[in-house]
């Protein structure tokens, strides 16, 4: 796949099918040893899970520039 100016690439239709993506769903990205896995939306359910256990992890305040700067980034992805 060919990657866009912005870091953009096109899923194609056939997978977006098989996984249940649809326009406007949110995807997943899972960071993985040595690869990038997309993952098609999760139920409302875990998603609200995940976006409570989420606010947890930083407080509950919004990201700022320069959060990750203090972050290191092997211990957040593992």
């Amino acid at each position: 796949m060919k990657v866009g100016p912005k870091g953009q690439i096109i899923i194609p239709k056939v997978l977006r099918k098989k996984y249940g993506i649809k326009e406007n769903d949110q995807a997943f990205l899972e960071i993985r040893e040595d690869e990038i896995a997309i993952r098609g939306p999760k139920s409302i359910e875990e998603t609200l899970k995940w976006i409570r256990e989420r606010r947890k992890r930083i407080k509950g305040r919004e990201a700022r520039l320069g959060d990750l700067v203090e972050v290191d980034l092997e211990e957040e992805f593992d």
